[in-house]
């Protein structure tokens, strides 16, 4: 497992926009597929948006789909979730998390990660 910060959450009325941050010190950062995961009050934590090693592929929930852009800076051992035109529903804490195994593809199942974020909090008004 690997330390992962996030941040750059806050308050946003609706149809705004904000860029989610997360930084590692893992120096073989560049070798993990990558993921942003959210979860609402109440509610089961939940698939957001996934990336490829070198960033080239990506895969998103439809509920974020055309919104949302995951994107990666190995160079930085950062990985980012640019959010657009937000909605309340996307109320949650947002979590980024490194998949388990080296040289994975990105997936959507929240058991291919083992290293988590503390969260970073997005709150969308209406």
């Amino acid at each position: 497992q690997v330390q992962l910060v996030e941040s750059g959450g806050g308050l946003v009325q609706a149809g705004g926009s904000l860029t989610l941050s997360c930084i590692t010190s893992r120096p073989t950062f560049s070798q993990y597929a990558m993921a942003w995961f959210r979860q609402a009050p109440g509610q089961e934590r939940e698939f957001v948006a996934a990336l490829s090693l070198g960033g080239g592929t990506t895969a998103y929930a439809d509920a974020v789909k055309g919104r949302f852009t995951i994107s990666r800076d190995n160079a930085k051992k950062a990985v980012y979730l640019q959010m657009n035109s937000l909605k309340p529903e996307d109320t949650a804490v947002y979590y980024c998390a490194a998949n388990k195994v080296r040289f994975r593809s990105g997936s959507s199942r929240d058991t291919d990660y083992d290293s988590w974020g503390q969260g970073t909090q997005v709150t969308v008004s209406s």
